[in-house]
């Protein structure tokens, strides 16, 4: 999981920015999946829910006048803080569908269980992204029309967020996704 690099009298942790399974035995199970159902909490973690109403959202017409149109979908923000002090929101939709999780916390967690089927486009998104920066590491960001994921930290503080553009209710926009 982390590799260290000795410079100059000096040790410096290299992270990657997401865990493949089973490769670090800290890492908390939360069996949740973006595009699924919410997560099954672990024993040991508490859980918190609010619903949100998005604000009336602004439409524009095709001559670029703004109206006032009202979004009527609400949606649930669900928050599960992990044994391990890692806190988890889940985004759900009101057919009970994760459409946006954010985390942050002294642990990362399993990232190919939070982002389910979305895992591999996940792990592509990251090997080109990499690939354009000539192989260097650092925070990883995602975006497509499909899936966005943004996820940095480094030991003891991780944080991220991943959200489905298309699978998003009206008048709630990523920047939601917190």
């Amino acid at each position: 999981m982390w590799s260290h690099v000795r410079r100059a009298g000096r040790v410096t942790a290299l992270v990657l920015p997401f865990v493949l399974p089973g490769s670090f035995s800290a890492v908390q199970s939360a069996h949740a999946a973006l595009g699924g159902a919410p997560m099954t909490p672990p024993a040991d973690a508490s859980v918190s829910s609010r619903t949100m109403h998005p604000s009336s959202a602004v439409v524009r017409s095709a001559s670029g006048a703004a109206s006032s149109a009202s979004a009527t979908a609400s949606y649930t923000v669900r928050e599960t803080t992990l044994g391990n002090g890692t806190v988890v929101r889940e985004y759900v939709a009101t057919d009970g569908t994760v459409f946006g999780i954010a985390w942050n916390g002294p642990q990362m967690p399993d990232l190919n269980e939070m982002l389910g089927s979305y895992f591999p486009q996940y792990v592509a998104g990251v090997k080109a992204a990499r690939a354009a920066r000539g192989g260097a590491r650092g925070p990883v960001a995602v975006d497509q029309s499909s899936l966005v994921v943004q996820s940095g930290g480094h030991m003891g503080a991780f944080s991220g967020r991943a959200w489905l553009p298309p699978a998003l209710p009206a008048g709630v926009s990523g920047t939601d996704i917190q």
